[in-house]
């Protein structure tokens, strides 16, 4: 036994022939592959290429390596820059997914926010559409019905931040005047509890603001807890669960108002991708022609504006009873050709296929992915990281439909599945074979008892006997 060496020096210079390597994670070879295959890289510089300067500043971080970094985040479930430049910086194989030797230096978390901060969102969101040609061009991308739906996102600022929209003053100075005013000189906590619980409306968007996210909202999360927040949207392929499109808006509008955005961007998406002759083909003819969503985003407005455009809609009506159509005719037969739509076999297949593929994809990107919770403040801000995120998912369904795995823990527990498949076969052809012996064990056991057996003498002949082989005594 020895003992560990509490002080050693460190060699001053090192050949990198000695460094230690490493193979490297078969899921982020098979994803350089496929960014290769594309030629991401390439096509990402020519993208950031105004945002450069040559001669000036510090060294520049490539821009595909600072995308890829923003997809890490995703496939490793890291909810933070900061945790994703060290999750980079400690990972050997990330290093080499990025393209980085061994005795290089991965970017820091800080480099990832003066990159964010320099590209523009328009530039993210043509990585976004790069990447879903990829995704056109491997036949995991229609088009033809989008699903629409939306989440919550809870914002980078705390609800006890909040300051009064009219004249800045803190929650809890509000509550202190609030309680002076109804005789309390100098009010406790517990004062300013009752205060509190006693006054309606305490958390009106129109009264109250963040001082560090005005955009955040005070909402009600999925899981039924008050944040602010903002609001998640997507178009979803339903027939692959490709994500065509994602906006984040503001919390509190409503459903009817936030779909025009999400289907705005998601038909420039398919656009760029029918621009693309190699992944044109892949799409169906009638891109964009059926729009699918829940009763939330059923309106008039709605209903009236997707017919105008040339869109089917297959969209919940809610129960409003008996209605005054009058004057409001084209909005009337859009209603009614919708809830037709939607009574029909096919109407109600596609409202199962919404809920399961659109769910789908807000819970990979949302919770699997960690960003439930944003670590960023702004909505532009927020959205250029999401583009990425929604981009490293929709590669995790190409690489689900070519290695059956979407990120690197789908692939290792796809490993574990099939070694453990493979022991539990193995145990169940040692069962059989011992219940095929065990008959064979009995009988030789028999044979061998009877071996043991002495064996009787033959009988003695009769005295007088004929047989040839009596003897005379």
């Amino acid at each position: 036994m020895s003992r560990r060496a509490r002080e050693r020096q460190e060699q001053l210079w090192g050949p990198t022939t000695s460094l230690p390597t490493v193979p490297g994670n078969p899921f982020y070879t098979k994803l350089n592959e496929l960014l290769r295959e594309a030629d991401f890289d390439a096509k990402v510089e020519a993208l950031c290429e105004p945002f450069y300067s040559t001669g000036r500043g510090r060294p520049s971080i490539p821009p595909g390596v600072y995308m890829r970094m923003l997809m890490v985040g995703y496939f490793e479930g890291i909810d933070s820059e900061r945790g994703i430049a060290w999750r980079c910086a400690d990972s050997l194989s990330l290093k080499k997914f990025l393209g980085y030797r061994l005795e290089e230096a991965t970017p820091d978390h800080s480099s990832l926010s003066r990159i964010r901060t320099r590209l523009d969102l328009e530039t993210h969101q043509a990585a976004f559409d790069l990447v879903l040609t990829v995704v056109a061009k491997k036949g995991l991308l229609k088009g033809k019905t989008l699903g629409v739906d939306s989440s919550t996102m809870e914002a980078n600022a705390a609800l006890r931040s909040i300051v009064r929209r009219d004249d800045g003053r803190a929650y809890d100075e509000f509550l202190t005047d609030l309680a002076k005013e109804s005789g309390i000189e100098t009010p406790t906590r517990e004062d300013l509890a009752k205060v509190d619980r006693k006054r309606p409306k305490k958390g009106s968007n129109a009264d109250w603001t963040s001082p560090v996210d005005p955009e955040a909202r005070i909402t009600r999360m999925k899981d039924g807890s008050t944040h602010l927040a903002h609001a998640v949207e997507h178009a979803v392929d339903l027939e692959t669960g490709a994500i065509v499109g994602a906006t984040i808006q503001d919390a509190v509008v409503g459903d009817t108002t936030t779909i025009y955005d999400t289907l705005t961007r998601a038909f420039g998406a398919l656009i760029t991708v029918i621009s693309e002759p190699a992944s044109a083909e892949a799409l169906s003819n009638d891109a964009g022609k059926e729009v699918v969503a829940d009763k939330g985003y059923h309106s008039n407005d709605t209903m009236e504006t997707l017919a105008g455009a040339g869109c089917k809609s297959y969209i919940s009506e809610p129960n409003r009873g008996k209605r005054n159509w009058k004057g409001k005719e084209e909005a009337r037969d859009a209603t009614r050709s919708n809830g037709k739509r939607i009574a029909r076999p096919k109407g109600k297949g596609l409202m199962r296929k919404r809920g399961e593929l659109i769910e789908r994809s807000f819970a990979h990107a949302l919770e699997s992915g960690a960003m439930r919770r944003a670590h960023l403040r702004g909505q532009e801000n927020i959205m250029k990281r999401y583009h990425l995120q929604v981009a490293a998912f929709n590669l995790g369904l190409v690489l689900r439909s070519t290695i059956g795995a979407g990120t690197p823990k789908g692939l290792a527990a796809l490993a574990e599945g099939a070694l453990g498949a493979a022991t539990r076969s193995i145990g169940r052809l040692i069962a059989a074979l011992a219940a095929i012996s065990r008959p064979l064990d009995q009988l030789q056991g028999r044979i061998a008892w009877l071996q043991l057996m002495p064996t009787p003498a033959p009988p003695r002949p009769a005295a007088g006997s004929n047989s040839p082989f009596s003897t005379a005594c």
